[in-house]
């Protein structure tokens, strides 16, 4: 599952895809800036993985990558809406194949984040509201 949020707003945007790896996140990242306004530009917030590096990614025009200091996720604001869906929905099941794992994840994800506020309470850190006013 790839997701992002506005810990501002709560919106969020996801897709679940087979693989992590660059490919995908290409992917991700051309999907997910369709979605943005014209006159937005986003900032992404990522982890350290080895598919989020700059070289390997078509990072489309209206989206910054700034990747964080390794071993600090929580300085990544979707981490805590990880956390939760982990908790709440993904952890110690058994699916029974791959149709079932994707439609696990959607429906969490869709769950966790049809609440704009669930992911506000979630997301926005302190550092972030700091930063932002």
């Amino acid at each position: 599952m790839f997701g992002a949020v506005a810990p501002a707003t709560g919106q969020s945007f996801a897709l679940v895809l087979p693989f992590a790896d660059k490919e995908m996140m290409n992917l991700y990242l051309a999907e997910f800036a369709k979605t943005i306004a014209i006159d937005v530009h986003v900032v992404m917030v990522l982890d350290g993985a080895g598919w989020h590096g700059k070289a390997a990614l078509n990072v489309p025009g209206n989206i910054t990558l700034v990747p964080l200091p390794a071993y600090s996720p929580e300085l990544n604001p979707v981490e805590r809406l990880w956390l939760y869906l982990k908790e709440t929905c993904l952890s110690l099941r058994v699916f029974p194949d791959k149709a079932a794992i994707i439609d696990a994840c959607c429906q969490a994800w869709n769950r966790a984040t049809e609440n704009f506020e669930r992911i506000i309470s979630r997301c926005n850190y302190p550092w972030i509201k700091a930063v932002s006013s």
